[in-house]
């Protein structure tokens, strides 16, 4: 058999390699998309009232923004990390809200010279907000050059060489850098060390994501009843972004093939049209999965090798996909590779071999 057909076998009937290794368009994908972007600004919450979930996080948060206020001072420098989609951009945008404060926004990748940090920060009004997501990926020169700017609130620029060189300090306005990773591991300790104050966002509870999409709805203007919520919130992998995506693609079936109006039966519908099954995973990954239990024997298999197999990125794997299979239970990751659980073969319908299901135990 050739390398396609027997990828094509491990995806399963209903999983075609093409549509299961199109990251790109994946409804499931937890990172932000163009159509979120232009979605964002009117489903988000304009304040810390309308933030649902991480209680704990944003209750301190308000606490530590109270006393900044009070104390006439910048708010400390904040880290927040955690799985994509869960509301870092968002409690960064609110704490400007809150410290009645300018925001600017920037990515750690578009930053990639000193002068495009420098052009950034000389241009920063006392007490603004610097987010910059997926601060992970910034490069040394930049990071290193970012110290002093937390730390002192200055840039030292180092003028001629050898014998000659000298240090001059320009000095910046008191600012507060919000820095967002979904790898905090990455992370170097003395960027990590700079933050007065580290938080981390956890997935969300179906309840939860449940009052996100009642609110989302509203927004939108589409006519929700509590069990599509359910169905739609309990196919979100825990996160409020593919939670919203979800309703977006629920609302346009809803609007052509039904009365307009969100049930179970039509979220049901819609969603299993996108490939979404009941717990909340897509066609890649299943495709994952039976890559592990039918292509490997159930593992374990080395990540690079699953990646080949479903002609997918390595890193794209470890990131968007292998997260949530992880928490569901679905794959073990070992010092040999990757497993398959009992939990695997029950959900994608496959009888462990009888040497296999010792294993398995």
């Amino acid at each position: 058999m050739s390398d396609s057909g027997a990828r094509k076998r491990l995806l399963g009937p209903d999983d075609t390699l093409g549509e299961a290794a199109e990251t790109l368009g994946r409804v499931v994908d937890p990172k932000d998309s163009l159509e979120d972007e232009v979605y964002g600004a009117s489903l988000r919450p304009r304040t810390f009232d309308q933030y649902v979930g991480q209680e704990s996080l944003v209750e301190n948060l308000r606490i530590s923004i109270d006393a900044a206020k009070r104390r006439g001072e910048p708010l400390e420098h904040v880290l927040f990390y955690g799985p994509p989609g869960l509301g870092k951009t968002t409690l960064a945008g609110l704490i400007a809200r809150e410290l009645g404060a300018n925001f600017h926004p920037t990515s750690g990748p578009t930053l990639e010279k000193p002068k495009d940090l420098v052009g950034i920060l000389t241009a920063l009004e006392e007490g603004d907000v610097f987010f910059v997501d997926e601060i992970h990926r910034l490069g040394r020169v930049v990071e290193e050059f970012l110290y002093p700017a937390m730390e002192d609130f200055q840039i030292d620029f180092v003028v001629d060489r050898g014998a000659y060189a000298k240090t001059l300090k320009l000095p910046l306005k008191r600012f507060t850098l919000v820095g967002a990773t979904t790898r905090a591991g990455m992370l170097t300790a003395p960027l990590r060390e700079r933050f007065g104050i580290v938080r981390h966002l956890d997935y969300y509870s179906v309840a939860e994501l449940e009052r996100i999409l009642r609110r989302s709805a509203d927004v939108l203007g589409v006519p929700i009843d509590a069990a599509g919520a359910h169905t739609i919130a309990s196919r979100s992998r825990g996160t409020p972004r593919v939670a919203n995506r979800l309703l977006r693609r629920v609302r346009d079936f809803a609007e052509v093939r039904a009365s307009g109006a969100i049930t179970a039966a039509v979220a049901d519908e819609a969603l299993e049209r996108e490939g979404v099954d009941a717990l909340g995973l897509d066609r890649l990954d299943r495709a994952f999965l039976r890559t592990i239990v039918e292509g490997y024997g159930g593992g374990p298999a080395g990540i690079a090798a699953i990646a080949a197999t479903l002609t997918e990125d390595a890193e794209t794997l470890e990131d968007v996909v292998e997260p949530y299979l992880l928490k569901q239970g679905f794959v073990m990751r070992t010092a040999s590779g990757r497993k398959a659980t009992p939990q695997a073969y029950r959900h994608l319908g496959v009888t462990p071999a009888p040497g296999m299901q010792e294993r398995l135990l």
